[in-house]
């Protein structure tokens, strides 16, 4: 054991009680939260993220100056058993079809009954929430409640981290960027883009990984345009690989960076290069513009401009948010004539990370590239260190 995981119970305390500041921040009286990475995020009780994802039976209330309150799925409610972020340990009712037994209506009416009866009791009536099926939201209301979006207080609080939080990030970083480097190895002519994203996704998992979002792994052609997964096209000698590593790793924290590699012992083409270099060109511009304080319109103003011929394939923003996902904010490319639709500044203890695409229409390939960076009080930490691909550099 580490000294990362012999503190996690300090971290975990941590998030809550940055949680519970923001909930008097948005006015609310309480949260009431399904989506796991929320639950997660708050309280740390992890339990089946993916399937917790899309199975609406487990939910966290916490109120303000009051209980922290997990009601786990069934069978599992010894999972949180010892974290000093919760009060309480509950049995969670489904509320879809399958969960429910195939009665949601009576499912959300005993959720909604139980869970107005606890906030009276607190003199609670304004709740934060998030996910929730309809049905279960409709009776929340009809049982009294004031209903506004969880994003009220998970957004503003989620998007600066804790100084406690910060060496998890780090070492989550650690561990992806052995999982990147296990993948370049990996990548030989021949193999399919899923067996190659394979050797990615095993060290991840060995590394005490959670899951990844995406299956961001295109060779050759598949390069253009952007946004295709790892399927069975085999990779040929002297074409483009890109990787977008979208994994959420140690303590389930995101790291989020892309690189593209040429593949097999060859030598890159002018167009590669070309393309590459601008790729590489658009993230050190924009990440040169990164400070602490500079507001996101300005970035976006003088931010490298995409030439013509690769505007219409361009990533569709300069860069985003991260913590166990991708967070707020989004950070818009600036459009003439178009207001800019963010009105505040980057601030320290974000996460952010800046994103490039340059693809070809005409030749068929392009370039991903993105950086993952921590704004501190007095300037930038760039947190991926992996390297690129010196074929590619003109």
């Amino acid at each position: 054991m580490t000294d990362l995981d012999a503190g996690v119970h300090d971290l975990y305390a941590a998030r809550m009680a940055h949680v519970r500041s923001h909930l008097a921040r948005a006015d609310v009286d309480a949260l009431l939260i399904c989506d796991p990475n929320d639950i997660f995020y708050a309280c740390g009780a992890m339990n089946m993220q993916i399937f917790c994802a899309r199975t609406p039976a487990r939910y966290l209330l916490v109120v303000d100056g009051g209980p922290a309150i997990l009601f786990e799925y069934r069978g599992c409610e010894h999972l949180a058993a010892g974290l000093p972020t919760l009060s309480e340990i509950r049995l969670g009712v489904g509320l879809d079809i399958v969960s429910s037994g195939d009665d949601v209506a009576a499912a959300s009416k005993d959720v909604a009954r139980e869970i107005e009866a606890e906030l009276r009791h607190h003199g609670a009536k304004r709740l934060a929430v998030d996910r929730f099926p309809f049905s279960a939201t409709d009776e929340l209301r009809a049982a009294g409640l004031d209903l506004v979006p969880s994003d009220t207080v998970l957004t503003s609080a989620r998007s600066i981290k804790l100084p406690v939080e910060v060496p998890y990030i780090r070492e989550a970083m650690r561990r992806v960027e052995v999982a990147v480097a296990t993948l370049e190895q990996a990548a030989e002519p021949g193999m399919t883009e899923s067996e190659v994203w394979a050797h990615f996704h095993f060290e991840l998992m060995a590394k005490d990984g959670q899951h990844t979002v995406t299956r961001l792994f295109q060779s050759g052609p598949n390069t253009f345009p952007y946004f295709q997964e790892a399927g069975q096209r085999r990779l040929q000698a002297g074409e483009l690989l890109a990787l977008d590593t979208d994994a959420n790793g140690y303590e389930n924290y995101c790291v989020d960076f892309s690189r593209t590699f040429l593949c097999g012992d060859a030598t890159a083409t002018p167009e590669q290069r070309l393309l590459y270099g601008r790729a590489k060109e658009q993230l050190d511009r924009n990440a040169s513009l990164l400070r602490p304080g500079i507001e996101f319109a300005e970035l976006a103003q003088r931010a490298w401009k995409v030439p013509a011929q690769h505007q219409a394939s361009r990533y569709y923003c300069i860069g985003h948010g991260l913590g166990m996902s991708g967070e707020w904010p989004n950070i818009p490319h600036d459009e003439p004539g178009v207001a800019y639709p963010l009105d505040c500044c980057v601030e320290p203890g974000m996460v952010i990370c800046l994103e490039s695409y340059i693809g070809s229409e005409e030749s068929g390939q392009g370039v991903k590239l993105e950086d993952q960076f921590l704004i501190l009080d007095d300037g930038v930490e760039t947190m991926s260190a992996y390297r690129f691909d010196d074929r590619l550099l003109a």
